[in-house]
């Protein structure tokens, strides 16, 4: 923990956003370093969603109606990166849950540290962990035959899907930091499934019923998964209404409405934590 310092290093909010950015790194390398120790649960969480794009792609793919009639795994592939920045967030709410019951997180508290660097490093930890778990669907679904349509959108489509993600994380670390009991994660981290499978990653919102299609449209995961798929050329639902015709806006503004209140939340959480 060299990296922490009792007062910014410099005067004024540059020499504090320093201090800050230092201390959160100090702690990411410290999560960051915890892989090694837990290799094979870093291998499932990569693993997983692999084993779902496998599944619907060759057993239940047949049987699926794609929009504009095009191929179900164009259209399958942009929803399976966007579940699987949804999927894992437990193993964050797990960690800082664990932390919290272990006593580290009053360790943290007691050290002449920024009050965000406990929080804010968990989520750069995380984040680097889910790039890995990207990649790996990425080169699965390539090896499936799947191609992105041009590389400046691809790479546009992987920022909405890192944007998404880091949405998703820092409600992971509000809902560990409120749990506070590691046996209470299993009961939060279902509120995350409602995410995943309520909106349009697998078939078109426009085939459910009425009110299903509106509650998957406005799901703040549908609109990156018709956003990514936009941008990888991928088929898309024409039959939806407004959110899926501003699906772009949603990409952006779901994520960083969820980021701006969930950070907020942690940090202040934390901050309050009991000694």
């Amino acid at each position: 923990m060299t990296a922490l310092h009792a007062t910014p290093a410099e005067p004024g909010t540059v020499g504090r956003f320093r201090w800050a950015v230092a201390d959160a790194l100090a702690v990411a390398g410290r999560d960051v370093a915890h892989w090694r120790r837990r290799p094979a649960a870093v291998l499932v969480g990569a693993l997983f969603p692999v084993l779902l794009l496998l599944m619907f792609t060759y057993l239940l793919g047949g049987g699926m109606v794609v929009p504009g009639g095009g191929d179900y795994r164009d259209f399958l592939v942009p929803g399976m990166l966007a579940l699987a920045m949804v999927f894992g967030v437990e193993a964050t709410m797990t960690a800082v849950v664990t932390d919290t019951a272990r006593g580290i997180t009053d360790r943290f508290r007691s050290l002449p540290m920024a009050p965000s660097a406990v929080v804010a490093g968990r989520c750069l930890a995380d984040m680097a962990s889910s790039v890995v778990g990207l990649v790996v669907l990425v080169v699965a679904a390539l090896a499936l035959g799947w191609r992105p349509d041009g590389l400046v959108p691809a790479l546009a489509a992987v920022g909405l899907l890192l944007l998404l993600r880091l949405a998703f994380l820092w409600m992971g670390i509000y809902l560990g930091l409120l749990a506070r009991d590691p046996s209470a994660v299993m009961a939060v981290q279902i509120l995350v499934w409602p995410f995943a499978f309520l909106s349009n990653a697998f078939v078109a919102a426009s085939s459910m019923p009425g009110w299903l299609a509106t509650v998957a449209e406005w799901n703040p995961v549908a609109g990156t998964v018709t956003a990514v798929r936009e941008l990888f050329g991928a088929p898309v639902d024409s039959g939806g209404g407004w959110a899926t015709d501003h699906a772009l806006l949603l990409a952006v503004a779901w994520p960083v409405l969820l980021t701006a209140v969930f950070a907020v939340l942690s940090v202040r959480r934390f901050q309050g934590l009991s000694r």
